[in-house]
């Protein structure tokens, strides 16, 4: 990976550490594992204590500063205190075979939670405006999506007609070609895909697109799906292709559909919102146990 991409791309340095440490020299990958380990105590420490921790040599703590992207070991404490900033360290990429299972659970939340607070600061505020004023006024939303992205499209369905937006949720690629087809101004496509680049998806943005309806998605990053969206929600997680990238990338998903479906509702005059508070009235009556 170019050194000078990563300089530039501002993702955070302990990501970048997990995402780089295979392709590290191995004493390199020695400072790599102790930054990941405890990254508070390297934040703190000089280059020599660093060294000693990682029993490797002071040229050695320096070039793995460069090879992460680092003009040197104080950008890289700089930057590194930045990631800290951001909550737990995402030291998920630490797992071990001999892990016991409350040690994966703790790995694992303090993944998820690092991911999620990194989200929340990359979210575009002026596209999460512009995505609720148009699904307040929407005539009918249609929510696109295929496997883990479709799970997501549901769970919008079963929120927004809540709110007096009639939705469906497509999963289909020839329900949602035909859906797509006939949609018209006044119609809202959302589509939704973590990488963006899924091909019939972003057929289907385009097909939307040109035929009248405002065209939004939710996705991971500035993908080719954007071109052909009118407001792009691009929720950015901590990338972890081997294993746990979708659970955390879907989280992050439904956290936004909660985030708009909510901002919808609270928008909605006060009669509507006494039927909604009656609706859940109801819904707790019915999961309560009956009398034998």
């Amino acid at each position: 990976m170019d050194t000078e991409v990563i300089r530039n791309s501002g993702r955070n340095i302990i990501e970048i550490i997990r995402t780089m440490r295979p392709e590290l020299r191995k004493s390199d990958r020695k400072v790599a594992d102790i930054v990941l380990d405890d990254p508070r105590r390297i934040m703190n420490a000089t280059v020599g204590e660093t060294a000693q921790l990682a029993d490797v040599s002071q040229p050695t703590v320096l070039r793995f500063t460069t090879a992460i992207g680092c003009s040197g070991f104080q950008d890289f404490k700089i930057k590194l205190a930045q990631s800290l900033a951001f909550g737990t360290p995402a030291t998920h990429s630490v797992l071990l075979d001999t892990d016991e299972p409350e040690i994966v659970a703790e790995k694992i939340f303090d993944y998820t939670m690092t991911s999620l607070d990194w989200a929340r600061s990359r979210l575009n505020k002026e596209a999460l405006h512009k995505a609720i004023d148009i699904l307040a006024a929407a005539r009918t939303i249609v929510f696109f999506g295929f496997g883990a992205s479709g799970i997501v499209a549901r769970d919008a369905q079963q929120k927004f007609p809540l709110f007096g937006v009639p939705c469906v949720a497509e999963l289909d690629s020839h329900q949602q070609l035909m859906v797509a087809s006939m949609m018209k101004p006044g119609d809202v496509a959302f589509v939704i895909s973590n990488t963006g680049t899924t091909r019939s998806i972003i057929e289907i943005a385009r097909i939307a697109h040109e035929n009248g309806a405002t065209v939004i998605c939710l996705t991971g990053s500035d993908s080719p799906l954007t071109h052909y969206c009118d407001v792009s929600l691009i929720v950015e997680t901590l990338e972890n292709t081997n294993m746990y990238t979708p659970t955390i990338s879907r989280i992050a998903a439904l956290v936004v559909i909660d985030i708009l479906s909510t901002s919808v509702a609270l928008r909605r005059p006060p009669e509507d919102q006494a039927r909604i508070h009656q609706m859940k009235r109801q819904l707790s009556d019915m999961r309560k146990m009956q009398p034998i």
